[in-house]
């Protein structure tokens, strides 16, 4: 469990990913994008999340050059990830769109690339051979050093299981939804037993998860928000929270995490909190 906001986590191929990250999904590309990142990293966030499917990755690398240049910061010292979208799997479309990616975010290596859902049986026939031929463009990135780590995202566990059989390297990561209300404990359990390491996004949920009254009881009891208890929550259960915000009062008070400890009562009774809001996505049923 990580300590403070710029410890990190050891992924299975050695590479060491900060343990607390910031996301920017439904964040506009422009200059609010490219603001929210700075003050990220201003922050403290070391490890910064976007998709080519958010449509900000030029923001999100504009913001991360003018960070290194104002704050004295080193490209080596972030993380930078990305994700593939559904309409580039297999292996050539892969190639492509990761050309793409880099080229939008003008960096010259990547920390991290994922796929970013599933090929699933309801919608693919063939959803083993897709995965398997997007996976073996992932392998060659990496073997390339033009990624330093290669995952998933969305992936349940039959989903990573049949991935890793076909694969020569197992994922690192699996960034899944898990929040208080929706925590995907069988995918998350499986990722962990394999030395997966599970990254949440929308760890906040949304507005309803926030107003929460099992939330607002702890909240109270450390006098922290709801949102700190969520972040720490999942900080406790050794999964990497990407919280995202555009306002820089809001993205400071996220890391405000690490100065108290959730019990197990806490744990226990943030566990059995109902649905309550949220995406909640089933990648099975989902079409993509």
């Amino acid at each position: 469990m990580i300590q403070k906001l710029d410890d990190t986590c050891t992924l299975h191929n050695g590479v060491r990913m900060p343990g607390f990250g910031f996301g920017t999904w439904q964040s506009a590309a422009g200059d609010i994008t490219v603001s929210a990142v700075k003050a990220a990293v201003k922050a403290g966030y070391r490890n910064i999340d976007t998709a080519a499917a958010y449509h900000n990755e030029k923001s999100v690398g504009e913001g991360v050059r003018q960070a290194v240049e104002e704050y004295g910061i080193k490209r080596e010292e972030l993380f930078i990830s990305t994700k593939l979208w559904n309409d580039h799997r297999g292996y050539d479309l892969a190639m492509k769109a990761f050309e793409f990616s880099m080229k939008e975010l003008g960096i010259e290596y990547l920390d991290l690339y994922m796929i970013h859902w599933p090929a699933v049986s309801k919608w693919h026939e063939d959803w083993r051979e897709i995965n398997r031929s997007t996976w073996k463009a992932f392998e060659e990135l990496y073997r390339d050093g033009r990624v330093k780590a290669i995952g998933v995202s969305n992936f349940l566990s039959h989903h990573v299981q049949a991935l890793m059989e076909d694969a020569d390297v197992v994922p690192m990561v699996n960034q899944i939804e898990y929040h208080p209300g929706f925590g995907q404990v069988e995918s998350a359990g499986f990722c962990q037993a394999n030395g997966i390491i599970v990254q949440a996004w929308s760890p906040l949920g949304t507005g309803d998860v926030l107003k929460n009254h099992v939330l607002e009881k702890i909240a109270a009891k450390h006098g922290k928000t709801t949102a700190h208890i969520c972040l720490r929550w999942l900080i406790q259960k050794d999964i990497v929270p990407l919280p995202k915000s555009v306002h820089e009062e809001r993205i400071i008070s996220n890391t405000q995490v690490f100065d108290f400890e959730l019990s197990a009562s806490d744990m226990a009774e943030i566990d059995a909190v109902p649905y309550c809001g949220g995406m909640r996505f089933d990648p099975d049923a989902a079409r993509s």
